[in-house]
């Protein structure tokens, strides 16, 4: 019996950190892989070629728009995504290479365990963090907002089957890190939601970042992380407030 062959499609930019990590965990699964990157200017490109993946340049608009675009330079429509910081665990590995032998389902989602300074986050809302990443491309397309992209099928949208094993997400490296994507992220999405007309009444700016940390450290178990679980709710919190900041601004003075 043949398989299905899948595409294994990844976004990156300046990913030398991660990738090779990336593209070791899906070369047994993969029937193609293809990078596109947003003109890296480290070592990403030399690490990709090194690893047999297809290397492809694009400017970057926008994570959807960017994956998008990634989606149509697969060489199979049955497309496994992936971003350069995450892998794939062995158990999900054994699970789609099942799903090659009978790809019966629009799309398949898997659970992601994220890896926050060394601690794997298995609380605060983190996990298990189920995503639709394995699907077949023509019954669906990259949709949500700009950073919070999420894969939208728009036929067969009740065949989704869930796999065993999870995606492997090396989120921050250091606290720094986490601070730093809480500053470009919050800006990404401010502008969104101010461009879809959005309001940040002044309540938000100071009710929101409470209610976020209460429901991650108290109602989704942030505590059960210790040290770690306090340091992400509350940067979690402070995101929140940052997001409703930024986007009062703009209302304010359409600029930041």
């Amino acid at each position: 019996m043949s398989h299905t062959p899948i595409s294994v499609v990844i976004i990156t930019f300046n990913e030398e950190r991660n990738i090779a990590r990336c593209l070791a965990s899906v070369k047994d699964i993969a029937d193609d892989i293809v990078v596109v990157d947003s003109f890296s200017t480290d070592r990403t490109k030399e690490i990709c070629l090194e690893h047999g993946a297809r290397f492809v340049e694009h400017a970057f608009e926008g994570h959807i728009e960017q994956k998008n675009w990634a989606i149509t330079q697969a060489k199979f429509p049955h497309v496994l995504s992936l971003d350069a910081d995450e892998a794939l665990d062995e158990q999900l590995k054994q699970s789609i290479l099942a799903v090659k032998e009978n790809f019966n389902q629009a799309g398949y989602t898997m659970n992601r365990l994220t890896n926050y300074c060394g601690h794997w986050v298995r609380h605060c809302g983190w996990y298990p963090d189920t995503k639709l990443r394995l699907w077949d491309s023509r019954c669906g397309a990259w949709g949500g907002d700009n950073p919070h992209d999420k894969y939208e099928l728009h036929t067969r949208q009740n065949e989704i089957a869930h796999l065993k094993g999870d995606i492997l997400h090396y989120s921050y490296y250091t606290l720094d890190d986490h601070y730093k994507q809480v500053e470009y992220f919050t800006t990404i999405l401010a502008k969104a939601q101010h461009k879809r007309g959005k309001k940040a009444p002044v309540i938000m700016l100071f009710l929101s970042p409470i209610v976020k940390f209460i429901k991650d450290y108290c109602i989704k178990l942030g505590f059960l992380d210790g040290k770690m679980g306090f340091r992400i709710c509350r940067i979690s919190a402070y995101a929140t407030y940052l997001k409703y900041k930024k986007l009062r601004a703009l209302n304010k003075t359409g600029q930041l």
